[in-house]
């Protein structure tokens, strides 16, 4: 069952997939309607899943499940996960690529080799204030709350020291 996700609780599990590149009108509109698709008939154990996505940046894709209402299941998950890979082959994109970073520079979102890390930081492309995406939070409160962050107050601060 989905809901707009501006409704959905603050406890609600979160997935966020980051694309290998920027998501074009098209992409977002193909995004959009499989995802919509797929969530009204999103089921976990026969029980419909409340549940919901975004697209952000045009460069993120995430989906919610309110556990609060049914919790998500194993197969429930792989289903979701399925539901990405099949979007991956439609339109050509990498959602599980973990080797680069996003950063949120001048208003654009901008990728980098995390084996470029140090040497962005060296020559001052990488500041201590500037952020980063967290996309391992866990629920919307933490999506809200501590998905952008300064590199300083993430993992990246080792760079800083």
């Amino acid at each position: 069952m989905y809901i707009p996700f501006e409704e959905m609780a603050e406890t609600s599990r979160v997935w966020v997939y980051q694309a290998d590149r920027l998501l074009s009108e098209n992409d977002k509109l193909r995004l959009s309607a499989k995802c919509n698709s797929f969530l009204q008939q999103w089921a976990t154990h026969g029980q419909s899943l409340k549940s919901s996505f975004q697209i952000a940046h045009d460069k993120f894709l995430i989906i919610s499940a309110d556990e609060s209402f049914n919790q998500a299941s194993g197969c429930s998950i792989d289903a979701s996960v399925s539901l990405i890979k099949s979007l991956e082959q439609e339109l050509n994109i990498n959602f599980f690529d973990r080797t680069k970073v996003c950063f949120l520079i001048d208003g654009k979102v901008i990728d980098f080799p995390m084996t470029g890390i140090k040497s962005n930081v060296e020559d001052g492309k990488i500041t201590e204030s500037t952020l980063t995406f967290n996309n391992l939070v866990s629920d919307i409160k933490a999506f809200n709350e501590n998905w952008k962050v300064e590199a300083k107050n993430s993992w990246l601060k080792r760079y800083f020291q």
